[in-house]
This record gives structure tokens, sequence and C-alpha cells, in this order.
């Protein structure tokens, strides 16, 4: 019923930046929390950043100030803005949504595919 789907990710070098998208489609009442996690080779997923409908964010302390979260609630799209990349900054980054649809009116989490960001020179 919902589908997320990212893009923008690729290869850049160290100090080089990139933007990631995510649209959230479907039968969508309304969204919630969304977010960016990310998974490296042979680590745990963590938190990148997250955004509330109002706008408040939060942000792993490995990116702040240099990654910015940001959503277009009209297009049901979040997109994080990654400068200054780093070499461990390479992973595959997954985006997330805290989603109503028009059926149940009950909140569950939806996440896209994955998208990969490698940082290399």
């Amino acid at each position: 019923q919902v589908q997320l789907v990212e893009s923008g990710g690729g290869l850049v070098q160290p100090g080089g930046s990139l933007r990631l998208s995510c649209a959230a489609s479907g039968s969508i009442f309304s969204i919630a929390n969304m977010g960016w996690d990310r998974q490296a080779p042979g680590k745990q997923r963590e938190l990148v950043a997250a955004i509330t409908s109002g706008g408040s964010t939060k942000y792993a302390d490995s990116v702040k100030d240099r990654f910015t979260i940001s959503r277009d609630n009209a297009k049901n799209t979040v997109y994080l803005q990654m400068n200054s990349l780093k070499p461990e900054d390479t992973a595959v980054y997954y985006c997330n949504a805290d989603v109503a649809t028009m059926s149940s009116l009950i909140y569950q989490d939806y996440w896209g595919q994955g998208t990969q960001v490698t940082v290399s020179s």
C-alpha cells in the first residue's frame, strides 16, 4: 500500500557532496516522522537523521554540521543533503517513514530499499 523509493546515491570523493531523496507513494493519509538510517559492511544499522512533521530534527553525532535533513510534506518526500563526506560515511542508506494509510489510519513504519553511498578517492 505504501512504497518508499530512494534516489541520489553514488560514488563521491572525500570532501564531496550528495543529496538523497526518498518519495513515499500509495494510499497515504498522513506521514509523521521521516528519517534516514545507514548500514556499513560489518556494522549495525544506525540512525543518521530524523525529522518530524513539524520540522524538528535530530542527527547522529557523527554527521552533525555536515548533513541536513529536510522534507516536503506536499510531495511526501524527505531529503538528506550530505556535505564534507568522509570514507566512513560509506554505507547503504535507508529512508523510513511513519505512515497512516487511508484504510487503517494507524501509523506504521515503512522502509525504502536502500541506496548505496560510497566515499572513496
